[in-house]
């Protein structure tokens, strides 16, 4: 028996080749996979920014509505106030309630059509257009 000689083993260049090209196939998908993960995080994050900026658009228009009616209804009080007699104070009253119904019907309107574009634009995927 032969002391301390290992006998050589030589790995066979095809073998080598084959075994490389699987690193480099392996190391391609993974970093193929990393890019998709990363875009697809990319992409749901500017989703939700998109959704916050839109509600916070929502949110003020309403503020901003619901303070032009208060005005409104304050302007109404104070003209009630120095109103002659009743027949004026209903008038006044009839004129309010028809000006008010038009304007919350328009206010409604706007803020649905603010709502609908902030859904859809929420939905968009940067670089693919208009669709998902």
């Amino acid at each position: 028996m032969m002391k301390g000689t290992t006998p050589s083993f030589e790995i066979p260049s095809e073998m080598r080749a084959v075994a490389e090209r699987s690193v480099e196939q392996a190391k391609l998908a993974f970093n193929n996979y990393m890019q998709a993960a990363q875009e697809a995080v990319s992409a749901f994050e500017d989703r939700v920014k998109a959704s916050q900026v839109g509600a916070q658009g929502i949110s003020k228009k309403a503020m901003n509505f619901a303070e032009r009616n208060v005005i409104s209804a304050f302007d109404f009080a104070q003209r009630v106030v120095q109103a002659k007699d009743i027949q004026e104070v209903v008038k006044m009253q009839a004129e309010f309630v028809q000006t008010q119904m038009q304007v919350l019907s328009e206010q409604l309107k706007d803020l649905g059509e603010t709502a609908t574009r902030t859904a859809m634009d929420s939905v968009k995927v940067p670089g693919r257009g208009n669709g998902a």
